[in-house]
């Protein structure tokens, strides 16, 4: 492709060089690039990509896209762009071939239940023998290939790429969570959504290499709504009604309120399944699916709502979809061989933990254990907030290490327990995650849940020297086997 035409339609405001170069591949990894690749120069929170232009021109790189003055010697192009991470999504658009323009696109957004309903999504449309890319925080899913990521939202080059494959292998809809950062720095810019889903709502996100305000936040999660053709928004939030009123496409709301389009009612909540009367533009059913508590209500309806807007989906299917919904790191339940049950849940903010909790109490025959730490590098802010919502909510509450990164622990834990400490409730401090689920494991009694928070799908810890392998499936199974020798 002609360096001319992948970036027409960018606004440049300096071009040096000319543009008649035949370009074969795109970069932002300045070790990737060669003679013939294009190299966008990221202006990153570490790294500037603009520092490594000579070490792309020694690898016989000619072409740069760049957002300030550079100097480069006779022969090299450059052209001057505002934001070259919007630029970097434009031309990977442009040189893949605007694969999401040949998918139907879902685009889910929301503090809490994007992974859950992408899932659901999946569920739904392969019970209507579609063939489905998925695309979010466990992992990356082309039909039953697995491909594994590193962050929610992939870099938009990365993302067109797969776009680009899923084409090829013949997938028809993709479903993927789009995060606030994937919007922020248009990671998404670019792609043709046909449905966007706004799930909730609440804090998370705010830091130094987040977002400053909760303002900013909410305002990065409504570019999506500026991006899609359709809309599916819960309503039964402030957030949601006024995510409904920025949004600038059509809209169906979903809730459990009457002025909702999409809503469910006579909800009945089982030890293993939940169900629901959905009362919808497409029909009215019986709904029953495997996943409990409320806020999966929330997610099913936010699922059935982009699921109908696909043609040849039927309420048939959403019902044989919700059936059985397999969702990793999700209220995913470990095998213990004793009287007591261990579930593995990646709630990481208060809102998240107070659902996850309320919920297994409504149905725990004995206590509810509650082991959780927090992200280091975060939002101190809501430390004492978890603590608080784990004290009142939770028989016992063991305090621990989530991700530490390049805080103390110790440090993450005292601010938790300043807010354990506001309630009545029991609690115990372990810094070392795997000993204190050991002291969980050691202690459940008849009846109990041991609910082992915030890590989810992920199968590491970071620290602030080094990261490691900690899948939490493998550490109740490690000590469970240790336990039984001693």
């Amino acid at each position: 492709m002609l360096l001319g035409d992948l970036i027409k339609g960018l606004n440049t405001r300096n071009i040096q060089g000319k543009l008649d170069m035949e370009i074969d591949g795109v970069a932002y990894d300045s070790r990737k690039t060669r003679q013939g690749v294009l190299f966008v120069c990221i202006e990153g929170t570490v790294v500037d990509g603009h520092q490594y232009i000579n070490d792309a021109i020694e690898n016989g790189t000619r072409a740069f896209l760049v957002q300030k003055p550079v100097q480069v010697p006779e022969g090299i192009t450059v052209i001057e762009i505002e934001d070259t991470r919007y630029g970097l999504a434009h031309v990977s658009d442009a040189f893949f071939g605007h694969p999401s323009q040949k998918l139907n696109l879902i685009g889910i957004t929301g503090t809490k239940g994007k992974t859950t309903t992408t899932y659901m999504v999946k569920s739904i449309l392969e019970a209507a023998s579609h063939k489905i890319g998925l695309i979010g925080t466990v992992a990356n899913l082309i039909g039953e290939e697995i491909l594994y990521t590193s962050r929610t939202t992939p870099e938009s080059y990365d993302l067109q790429s797969l776009f680009s494959d899923m084409v090829e292998k013949k997938v028809d809809t993709t479903v993927m969570e789009v995060s606030s950062q994937g919007l922020e720095l248009h990671r998404v810019a670019g792609c043709d959504f046909d449905v966007g889903v706004f799930t909730n709502f609440s804090r998370d996100h705010i830091g130094p290499r987040e977002h400053a305000t909760l303002e900013e936040y909410f305002n990065a999660k409504s570019k999506l709504f500026k991006m899609c053709k359709q809309a599916i928004i819960n309503i039964d939030s402030e957030h949601g009604r006024k995510m409904a009123e920025l949004a600038e496409c059509k809209v169906y709301t979903y809730g459990f309120g009457e002025n909702a389009d999409i809503r469910a009612a006579e909800i009945v909540k089982k030890t293993a399944y939940t169900y629901f009367k959905l009362i919808s533009p497409w029909g009215t059913t019986e709904v029953e699916t495997n996943l409990q508590g409320e806020f999966n209500v929330y997610n099913a309806l936010a699922a059935i709502g982009c699921c109908c807007l696909i043609p040849g989906v039927t309420l048939e299917h959403v019902k044989t979809g919700l059936t059985n919904v397999v969702v990793p790191g999700r209220m995913e339940p470990v095998a213990t061989g004793g009287n007591y049950s261990v579930l593995i849940d990646y709630a990481h903010t208060p809102d998240s933990l107070e659902k996850v909790l309320s919920t297994v109490r409504e149905f725990a025959h004995g206590r509810v254990i509650s082991l959780f730490g927090c992200g280091g590098d975060r939002d101190r802010g809501k430390r004492p907030e978890m603590g608080a919502v784990s004290g009142n909510i939770a028989d016992f509450t063991v305090i621990t290490s989530d991700n530490p990164r390049t805080e103390e622990p110790e440090r993450i834990i005292n601010d938790i327990e300043v807010g354990v400490q506001k309630t009545s409730g029991k609690y115990i401090k372990i810094t070392d995650r795997r000993q204190a689920i050991k002291f969980a494991l050691e202690n459940a009694r008849d009846g109990d849940i041991i609910i082992l928070a915030g890590k989810g799908h992920e199968t590491y810890q970071q620290f602030k020297d080094k990261t490691i392998h900690f899948d939490e499936r493998e550490v109740v199974a490690e000590l469970l086997e240790e336990l039984k020798r001693t």
